[in-house]
């Protein structure tokens, strides 16, 4: 059977349909290639107009790490950390160049790091961390940084001591290795407490001295503490606070001794109640004794002096050369004292003053305040021609009133 074939007119017809049908909307394009209609174009892909499900969209890391790297005189007190945004910590360490570690804590859901040791000054750190991202894939990094440096840490020395007794007068004293600008910062990291509940202020006389007192003398027997939280407080100019520390100082009795330039006398007391009085010589007119209040400093059983300390020289009528005195209690730093009066002078204490503005005593007096009176007891000397020593000659700050103590 001879195989079919197609007439002209037929093929005419088939290729008519095929055009209506095109025309129409049909499968095939009219004159061009095959197509599927749901793939006409890339970007009208239904796989990929779904963000990840073909091909996973991963949201960047996002990282913030301080210090910044190379950073350099970094305030030790700053806390090191790190954080992580569409990812987490898988670990983190610290180090210095010395290689000693240092501690630090990650959360629980490993966005962030923290290092909780305390950091060194002049010290060169290390920190190195790795760091995953939402795909799982691990990043290595390490940065470094340097602290203050020692020309820029400061320090200071406190008195009293920690644990020391000291006399109700006793002022609390900070002297500073730097000057200190930012007052406020400093003073804020300074809470003084006392068991009497006392409440004080500060007083400062000059850039790197500063101290504290109450309105009145502190409590008989009770004790004071300071918590000095120093470390890492800028003291202005780029100079950083180095230590923190806690002072406790026990107060003794109160020891209050009244040096009378016009009765010569010296009388004492304790807790209120008289205990001794002494016939004295205080300053004479050309050196009359400071009067107010003078906080008693330390103790010598015996003092050398030199009239060459105050200016004295041989040929002048009160020059006095060189000598020894017994129980010998400093009242200021330019060198007023209460010891035991010269043989010389013996005969003139309880009746005329010729001293050179120390308070001078007989053998029992001088001795008493010796064995009994210390650091922190206070003299009030009344009567005097002289004017008041200088408030930082010794402890003069409760010659200061009150209302102008805190500057």
């Amino acid at each position: 059977m001879a195989p079919k074939t197609w007439s002209t007119g037929r093929k005419a017809a088939v290729l008519a349909a095929a055009c209506a049908l095109a025309a129409g909307g049909g499968v095939f394009a009219a004159a061009g290639p095959l197509a599927h209609p749901s793939f006409a174009s890339e970007a009208g892909s239904p796989e990929r107009s779904t963000q990840g499900l073909a091909f996973p969209v991963v949201a960047p890391l996002k990282l913030a790490a301080a210090p910044a790297d190379a950073a350099v005189q970094v305030n030790p007190a700053a806390t090191v950390t790190l954080k992580v945004g569409n990812g987490r910590i898988e670990r983190a360490a610290l180090t210095s160049d010395s290689g000693d570690a240092v501690d630090g804590k990650l959360s629980a859901d490993g966005s962030s790091w923290a290092a909780t040791g305390p950091l060194q000054f002049n010290t060169r750190y290390t920190y190195s961390y790795s760091v995953v991202d939402g795909a799982g894939r691990s990043t290595d990094a390490t940065r470094s940084f340097t602290t203050v440096s020692t020309a820029n840490e400061a320090d200071a020395a406190i008195y009293p001591l920690d644990g020391m007794k000291v006399g109700v007068a006793q002022p609390l004293q900070l002297t500073f290795s730097e000057p200190v600008l930012n007052r406020a910062a400093v003073e804020k990291a300074i809470k003084v407490s006392s068991t009497s509940g006392q409440a004080g202020d500060f007083h400062w006389y000059s850039n790197t001295m500063v101290r504290y007192r109450p309105q009145n003398f502190w409590a008989a027997n009770s004790t004071v503490t300071m918590d000095i939280k120093l470390f890492g407080v800028d003291l202005g100019k780029g100079q950083i606070g180095n230590f923190n520390k806690k002072v406790t100082v026990h107060i003794g009795d109160k020891k209050v001794a009244i040096a009378d330039a016009k009765a010569h006398t010296f009388t004492a007391s304790v807790n209120g109640r008289q205990v001794g009085s002494w016939p004295a010589t205080l300053g004479d007119t050309r050196f009359p004794s400071a009067r107010g209040y003078l906080v008693l400093m330390e103790q010598y059983r015996v003092e050398h002096m030199d009239a060459s300390t105050i200016g004295l020289k041989p040929g002048d009528p009160a020059y006095y050369g060189q000598l020894d005195v017994n129980y010998a209690t400093r009242l200021t730093t330019s060198g007023e004292f209460i010891h035991q009066a010269t043989e010389s002078a013996m005969p003139y204490i309880g009746k005329v003053n010729l001293s050179h503005g120390c308070i001078g005593l007989g053998p029992a007096g001088a001795k008493w305040v010796f064995d009994n009176m210390t650091t922190g007891d206070v003299v009030q000397v009344v009567n005097t021609g002289g004017d008041y020593a200088a408030n930082d000659d010794g402890y003069g700050d409760w010659n200061i009133p009150w209302v102008k103590y805190a500057n």
